[in-house]
């Protein structure tokens, strides 16, 4: 009996990928802040949220266009490196060093390096190794695992010797400082940046669920959530957790972009689940109770609901519900935290 077909790289990683967000996002405010070299194509490209992507037959005054990081080719000794700025002090789980298309302009090798620092790194600057030198491929991703519980803020990038690398992306959870000051400050709870995580959903054909919990408001339906048709009974849901329990007083839903495609009503459910395992939440969370009843919704509109939020203390889930389906570019979550119950 043949052996079972090793699974694809990206499918391998999916779980990991999905209970943890990518916080080398540009949109989540990660920088490119120094490159050796960015002759053929701009350091800052290797952030872009969106895949990258190949452009036949167009040139520009360095050369062919190229949708990522590449350097020209080295002559001397040395290599490449690019240092970045995260989004967020995190902790990391994975790395992706996605080289697609790039197929006889990638670099053969690669390191990289992690600091934790309050300013930009510079010479004096002391880095620990992440990922020690690995082989690459060309034109597919390349996931390496990385086990570290310590915080960082800024990577540095090394390729050997020279090359081009679309896009680096690096998942983990950001660790929100909650400070002494944190339980009198409204602060919004679901947001990414404050720790904020989407864990599970019922379908995102069309747009990530992580998107929802971004800074800003979305560029387009694509930077929203966006589920299918339903032709089916039910509705469509996603599953929260905060960055930190708290009682929530109100709720921001934003529909930018979404025109003929925004949920028909939208309510929320809300737990505190206080040390359980996150297992099961799809089912278990049926029976949560309503933080906001179903509320109908209106086109590429931002409303905010406030009194008809449920005082149900503090909670640390949620779960967002779509009537019967559709799109939403943002969702916020106003509260103060409560850590003494984390």
């Amino acid at each position: 009996m043949a052996e079972p077909a090793e699974r694809p790289e990206p499918a391998r990683y999916a779980e990991l990928i999905g209970r943890s967000i990518n916080v080398a996002d540009a949109r989540l405010g990660a920088v490119a802040l120094f490159a050796t070299d960015d002759f053929f194509a701009p350091m800052a490209r290797l952030l872009s949220p969106a895949e990258p992507q190949w452009r036949e037959g167009v040139f520009d005054d360095h050369g062919k266009w190229m949708d990522g990081w590449e350097s020209r080719r080295r002559r001397g000794d040395g290599h490449d490196h690019c240092i970045v700025q995260l989004a967020a002090p995190s902790t990391l789980m994975l790395l992706d060093i996605d080289t697609r298309f790039f197929t006889g302009n990638f670099p053969p090798f690669s390191s990289v390096e992690a600091c934790r620092s309050e300013t930009a790194p510079d010479a004096h600057t002391r880095w620990t190794e992440l990922l020690p030198t690995r082989p690459l491929k060309g034109d597919q991703h390349n996931f390496f695992p990385v086990e570290s519980p310590a915080i960082w803020t800024h990577l540095k990038l090394h390729i050997y010797p020279d090359g081009g690398v679309a896009r680096l992306r690096v998942y983990g959870n950001v660790h929100r400082e909650w400070g002494a000051g944190a339980a009198v400050q409204t602060v919004d709870l679901a947001a990414a940046l404050n720790g904020g995580r989407a864990l599970a959903c019922s379908d995102e054909h069309y747009g990530s669920m992580h998107n929802v919990l971004l800074p800003g408001t979305g560029a387009s339906m694509g930077d929203g959530w966006e589920t299918r048709r339903r032709r089916e009974p039910g509705f469509d849901w996603m599953i929260l957790r905060l960055g930190a329990p708290g009682r929530i007083d109100t709720i921001e839903v934003d529909t930018a972009h979404f025109k003929g495609n925004f949920p028909h009503q939208l309510s929320i459910n809300a737990a505190l689940l206080e040390g359980a395992a996150e297992a099961d939440l799809s089912s278990r969370s049926l029976y949560w109770p309503q933080l906001l009843e179903p509320q109908f919704l209106k086109a590429d509109d931002l409303v905010q609901f406030k009194e008809c939020v449920r005082d149900l203390g503090p909670v640390s889930h949620l779960r967002v519900n779509l009537h019967p389906d559709g799109g939403l570019s943002r969702l916020r979550c106003f509260g103060k935290p409560h850590l003494e119950v984390r």
